[in-house]
């Protein structure tokens, strides 16, 4: 009974993540400029970032993995900026799964047979609950040997740093505190949403890190 308890409330949770993340979500919140979350600017802007991160701590980026790829804003300059990596786009929105061809899969529960040399996860993980998204947090550790960048809305940023016409609030808030505590296990701080995998050789002067 339990099990099939289980199941049905799986089935449920299923079906709401493919209507919430479906043509209407990304239109609204990526496609129309009137109401679109960042713009194509702010996301070339945030590619150039991050290759420059990349560089300043000699990192060699040969495989890049971006969990929640959404419409892939991030994917052409990066391929641009850095021309010998492959990128993998991981996907969970079935809806733009097939749009797209990005990879079907979740953050939380992704392997690899290989560890990635860049790790991307932008604005993902306040649409996971906590359980889920502790694994993702831990999961990290296992599949980026470099540098992860990562973000995620918090409760301070709602209140304080979002245009809510243009933020989706339906998603779980933490602070700041719940994300950093548990990154720390497996990284490095080193600001603006950057972390170093605790191990790799990567340098960043005293004064550059958290």
């Amino acid at each position: 009974m339990n099990g099939a308890f289980s199941s049905h409330s799986a089935l449920i949770e299923a079906r709401a993540r493919r209507e919430h993340f479906g043509r209407e979500y990304y239109r609204r919140y990526y496609l129309d400029p009137r109401t679109a979350v960042a713009t194509r600017r702010e996301m070339h802007a945030r590619a150039r970032l991050i290759a420059a991160l990349t560089g300043h701590v000699g990192l060699p980026v040969r495989r890049i993995l971006e969990a929640g790829c959404g419409t892939g804003t991030l994917r052409t300059p990066l391929r641009r900026l850095l021309p010998r990596a492959h990128y993998l786009a991981l996907e969970s929105s079935e809806y733009l799964c097939r749009r797209y061809g990005w990879q079907r899969g979740r953050i939380e529960a992704y392997r690899a047979a290989a560890p990635f040399d860049l790790v991307i996860c932008y604005d993902v993980l306040q649409y996971l609950d906590a359980a889920a998204a502790r694994r993702a947090l831990a999961n990290f550790g296992r599949l980026c040997r470099g540098v992860l960048y990562f973000s995620a809305l918090t409760r301070l940023d709602l209140e304080h740093n979002c245009d809510p016409r243009r933020t989706d609030s339906d998603v779980y808030l933490r602070s700041a505190h719940w994300y950093r505590s548990r990154l720390r296990r497996q990284f490095r701080e080193a600001g603006l949403g950057f972390w170093l995998r605790r191990g790799a050789p990567l340098t960043l002067w005293e004064l550059e890190s958290e």
